[in-house]
């Protein structure tokens, strides 16, 4: 039996727990700066608590609800991937990726998901479950401890691991609340980003709460036959109407939507696809992000030669489409999305 997830509990909830262990109202205090300013994983570390109480919440509730079954770390030191058991036995990744003066955490909102990307392992996974807003984040909490024993912070978070967060809205929601709270983790929400391949009744929802979260379009294809070959959410919001949501965005909040392309080698990748993205997006303000395909094992799918991504990067600038080529990370530790959860979940 799981126990509800310390991380899970608003300020509310925990003030009324208090109250019912007879706790003096100053306690909450105590408790959320051990949470969010300390970000303890463990029940001992609140030492500013009487033992009693701990006991309390710890017989209540679990602190930490993630266990470590994997750590792999590139060779270049550059990427670390860890595969997360969840308390009911189901498997998550979180990947840590580090830049000259940058380092990001990609984060899984979901077990698995629903969306069936052809070119992606969770695709190919199947849908288990949501995850919490704890779960969520206490995989940003994981990793902001370790950069803080290496002596230095996590800069973004990216909400692009395992899953499609805008059909978790509200416990992503909840957790980038916590996450950007000044009692919370206080997180600049600029420094947040969350991909979606495009669930319009959400891209909907988030442009009119005005976050000033950024927002990422998987796209990958500029045509409703391919995308939708490779995208099967295509076919219940096709392009058409995902870029006239996104215009609405970036005319409502006068922020920039960064739009996501994986290259696949001879299936999206020449001149005439850039051609025709670059049509798709003109007069849309934007960025556009391309990396060759990670591929996984079982995919029959490879990422495009250096080459190919360097004349499509050309040919959208050239068409005056602000564009950026996001580096490979973490080939050899299969850093794509599913790849370790895959294998967990198939021995």
């Amino acid at each position: 039996m799981t126990k509800p997830i310390l991380y899970d509990q608003t300020s509310e909830n925990l003030q009324a727990v208090l109250r019912e262990l007879g706790q003096p109202a100053y306690r909450l205090k105590q408790l959320e700066e051990g949470l969010y300013q300390h970000r303890y994983m463990d029940f001992s570390e609140f030492t500013t608590l009487p033992k009693s109480l701990l006991d309390s919440l710890e017989d209540r509730f679990s602190l930490f609800p993630l266990e470590v079954k994997q750590e792999i770390i590139s060779r270049d030191k550059r990427t670390e991937k860890f595969l997360f058991k969840l308390q009911d036995d189901n498997y998550i990744e979180t990947v840590l990726m580090h830049y000259e003066g940058r380092h990001t955490v990609c984060i899984s909102t979901q077990v698995g998901c629903p969306m069936g990307c052809v070119f992606c392992a969770t695709g190919q996974m199947g849908y288990t479950r949501n995850l919490t807003a704890g779960e969520i984040l206490s995989q940003i909490i994981f990793c902001m401890r370790k950069l803080q024993e290496a002596g230095t912070d996590l800069t973004n978070v990216v909400y692009m691991g395992m899953g499609e967060p805008f059909l978790n809205y509200d416990e992503v929601m909840s957790s980038i609340t916590r996450l950007t709270d000044q009692k919370g983790l206080n997180f600049g929400a600029r420094r947040i980003t969350i991909s979606t391949v495009g669930i319009l009744p959400l891209i909907r929802q988030f442009t009119e709460a005005k976050s000033q979260v950024n927002l990422a379009l998987s796209l990958h294809a500029a045509n409703d036959a391919l995308r939708s070959a490779l995208v099967p959410a295509n076919e219940f919001y096709p392009l058409s109407a995902l870029i006239e949501a996104s215009k609405k965005y970036t005319d409502y909040t006068h922020r920039r939507v960064l739009i996501e392309y994986a290259l696949i080698d001879g299936v999206n990748d020449t001149l005439a696809h850039a051609d025709e993205l670059a049509t798709l997006l003109h007069g849309m303000l934007c960025l556009v992000n391309l990396i060759a395909l990670n591929p996984s094992h079982d995919s029959n799918y490879g990422g495009s030669p250096r080459e190919k991504v360097e004349a499509f990067r050309d040919r959208l600038m050239k068409r005056g489409i602000q564009t950026t080529i996001r580096l490979k990370r973490g080939i050899e530790i299969n850093a794509g999305c599913g790849q370790l959860a895959t294998t967990e979940k198939g021995k």
